[in-house]
């Protein structure tokens, strides 16, 4: 499937050009991919009202069954579209073949849970707790909900929060980076061909500017908003959002701390913590940039990482044999550069990583991985999300040391920890401060499971039964028996 350019915007169920015209680039050469028309705040103003309309004059939040069918009909649109939602995200945001193919495949199956979802999810409870007085609950959609998704995973964090909005019976506006504008025009077609939805149910903007965010943010026209993204921003849009006490859905920044216990097994361990830095370049919440080491097998690990990240291979996102592609673009590149230089007089560096300079992938934002040593807790490696492949390597001594270096970060989203003693495995993850704890793992994610953080990573979760509760309100109706005449 091709996507015509420039790419509109989807409002009321039209196709909207009007906006300025921006260019879609190419991390791993720089070439331009497409154009794209770059929503602003009219055009956000007229895809809020559509959205409060659908939700304020239609049947649409009462019907449940027609939601089930709607995502469920989305889900089959996203489907037929998956080989050309691989490519194109890979040639604009610079993931690999593999890892885009897993994201569009993943969204499906997010999308489908949601249909279910909005199924089961739609029951409250009734009691009679004093005698004569029945009380029962009955959840009901919020509103219109704005959506703000981040262009390191556009697909499946754009239906994470949406399948559940919508299952929940609320009405949305989406935005979408213009980093990923001709992959935001294959969703958008998904969505126009989705029969099922309502025109003005699902608007979806692609912004280059600052505008459309701000309007979601603000606006008293919408009533829960979700955004994925930095804490810094995060912090932002809670304090614009207060005026309007707006429900807020926020995953923020993280910095994963991957605790290796001296009884794990190095030779499955090594290859996780290289993949848990290199997956998608780096620019993942979730990345594990922390390598935290008991100090008995530190000198073992330690030698094992260094061989393994230098020997990881560079290259274009479309090349089948590239480990690691390249960040979003040469900004990121100087300010990834700028934080390892910066680390020179606090760390001692392992791999030094850095730009690519062969003339071969000049015109790409290429960074090799990097491997610092440090001992402080409060530098910046340690305490700030890089969101490139720079890796922190710690020792510690124990389980409690272990738990107190993970834990001096602001940040609470997930951390991986590596033993063969269940119980220990289980003692380190009661005392993490983090939302998510995965056991001689990293990265894994089910539709069925909720994903959030502690601490300033987030407020809120999404996937798993607890996702369309985001999106609800409970409402309690008291019924009282009429006396006998």
């Amino acid at each position: 499937m091709s996507v015509i350019t420039p790419v509109r915007n989807l409002i009321d169920g039209e196709w909207s050009g009007s906006g300025s015209v921006r260019e879609s680039v190419d991390p791993s050469d720089g070439e331009v991919v497409g154009t794209y028309v770059s929503a602003g705040r009219a055009e956000a103003e007229a895809a809020v009202a559509a959205a409060r309309t659908a939700f304020d004059t239609t049947g649409w939040s009462r019907d449940p069954a027609l939601r089930s069918r709607a995502l469920s009909e989305l889900a089959d649109r996203i489907a037929e579209r998956v080989p050309a939602l691989s490519r194109t995200l890979t040639r604009e945001n610079g993931k690999r073949l593999e890892e885009t193919a897993w994201e569009a495949a993943i969204s499906v199956d997010w999308l489908r849970y949601s249909a279910a979802s909005a199924l089961t999810q739609v029951a409250g409870r009734a009691a009679e707790p004093v005698p004569g007085q029945y009380f029962h609950s009955s959840p009901e959609a919020m509103g219109v909900a704005g959506i703000i998704s981040p262009w390191n995973s556009p697909l499946c964090l754009t239906v994470r929060a949406l399948g559940p909005a919508i299952g929940a019976g609320c009405t949305a506006v989406v935005k979408l980076p213009g980093q990923t504008a001709l992959t935001n025009a294959l969703f958008s077609e998904a969505v126009a061909a989705t029969e099922s939805l309502p025109p003005g149910v699902v608007n979806v903007l692609t912004e280059a500017g600052n505008e459309v965010a701000p309007l979601l943010v603000e606006s008293p026209d919408v009533d829960v908003l979700s955004y994925t993204g930095s804490t810094h921003v995060g912090r932002l849009i809670a304090a614009a959002a207060a005026p309007t006490l707006k429900r807020l859905n926020l995953e923020l920044g993280g910095k994963a701390p991957l605790i290796v216990f001296d009884d794990a097994d190095l030779d499955a361990v090594v290859p996780q913590l290289v993949l848990a830095l290199t997956l998608m370049n780096g620019q993942f919440c979730c990345t594990g940039s922390r390598v935290l080491v008991q100090r008995g097998i530190a000198d073992d690990l330690r030698t094992r990482l260094a061989t393994a990240l230098e020997a990881v291979r560079v290259g274009p996102a479309t090349d089948p044999s590239a480990q690691l592609g390249p960040l979003i673009d040469k900004a990121a590149v100087a300010r990834v550069e700028s934080l390892v230089e910066e680390a020179a007089a606090y760390a001692k560096v392992i791999v030094r990583g850095g730009p690519v300079t062969e003339p071969a992938l000049a015109g790409g934002a290429f960074f090799r991985p990097a491997l610092l040593e440090v001992e402080r807790l409060d530098v910046p490696l340690v305490r700030q999300e890089v969101f490139g492949p720079v890796q922190t390597f710690e020792i510690f001594e124990d389980e409690a040391d272990a738990v107190r270096r993970a834990n001096a970060t602001e940040f609470g989203l997930a951390a991986s920890v590596y033993t063969h003693d269940d119980l220990r495995a289980r003692r380190v993850g009661r005392d993490l401060r983090f939302g998510g704890i995965w056991v001689n793992t990293w990265g894994s994610m089910s539709e069925h499971f909720e994903q959030g953080g502690f601490k300033q990573s987030g407020i809120g979760v999404l996937c798993g039964p607890s996702a369309i509760h985001e999106f609800q309100n409970l409402k309690t109706y008291v019924t009282v028996a009429p006396r006998p005449s």
